[in-house]
């Protein structure tokens, strides 16, 4: 769900179907081994040609009758491109809409107590905690243990996670120094022309004698996000995500290769959503 500042308040964007005469918010069809965030963007861009990344998640509205069974899951969204709205395939008409106009015209009940969620929410910024994708077996590999590589399935791992980044506008990028952590973003970083700053505190290797400098580390960064509301990714080791998660008040966990958390902070730093999106590939 799409919000933008309008010159007379909050608008948002709605899509009317080609053969319906009702206002919805944009929503579609999840596609093969596609994460539910990435379909949000995409399904967005496609029924109206706007560009959005997303902000904090608002939900999901139960299917309404003669939809199917299927619940659609929202997000807060913010547009990153000024071009007009146009309609997609199936899509007749597109508009940004006041938000007492958007509540006067959408169908679903459910959809309305979205909007209104929407139109309160603070300003937040996500980032992103993830573990790096699925690397060769320790058994399996004579080299330094720092220059283990990521499998095929990593690969292709580390390449579904870019969708994923790029859905909520990484910008960002820190890593440990170990070569399957830096390797997980690159793919993002490659798309992006961003640099992937590897941090050697974040190393299995150096983490595990000195777990209160991943402490500092992360709250540094975390200070430094709400500052300049930069969205940011930070990709480690599984025994070292613990502590990296602790200054976001997220409890430990267990996190299968290339599994992504998404923390929304407010701009004091409070975590005030979390996400969890599973490998993809």
């Amino acid at each position: 769900m799409v919000v933008r500042h309008g010159t007379t308040g909050p608008e948002v964007l709605l899509v009317q179907p080609a053969e319906a005469d009702g206002w919805v918010l944009p929503h579609g069809k999840l596609g093969p081994d596609e994460y539910v965030a990435v379909c949000a963007v995409r399904q967005t861009h496609e029924q109206t040609g706007v560009r959005i990344r997303l902000g904090l998640p608002l939900g999901g509205t139960a299917p309404r009758a003669g939809h199917g069974p299927a619940t659609v899951s929202y997000w807060s969204g913010r547009a990153v491109t000024e071009a007009e709205p146009l309609p997609g395939p199936g899509v007749g008409k597109v508009a940004w809409l006041s938000g007492a106009g958007a509540l006067r015209l959408v169908a679903g009940a459910g959809e309305r107590d979205l909007i209104r969620l929407a139109l309160e929410l603070p300003d937040t910024v996500p980032v992103l905690i993830v573990r790096h994708g699925k690397a060769m077996q320790r058994s399996h590999w004579s080299g330094r243990d720092q220059a283990r590589p990521l499998t095929s399935r990593g690969r292709r791992q580390s390449q579904r996670l870019a969708g994923l980044l790029e859905a909520y506008g990484v910008t960002r990028l820190v890593s440990s120094t170990s070569n399957r952590c830096m390797k997980t973003l690159q793919p993002h970083a490659k798309a992006h022309r961003l640099e992937v700053v590897g941090w050697t505190t974040l190393s299995e290797e150096q983490a595990e004698n000195n777990l209160r400098a991943v402490d500092k580390l992360i709250r540094r960064l975390i200070a430094e996000t709400v500052t300049t509301v930069e969205p940011m990714a930070i990709c480690g080791h599984r025994p070292v995500l613990p502590t990296m998660l602790a200054p976001f008040d997220i409890s430990s966990r267990t996190l299968h290769p290339a599994t992504a958390l998404v923390a929304h902070l407010t701009l004091d730093g409070e975590t005030v959503a979390v996400e969890h999106h599973p490998p993809r590939a």
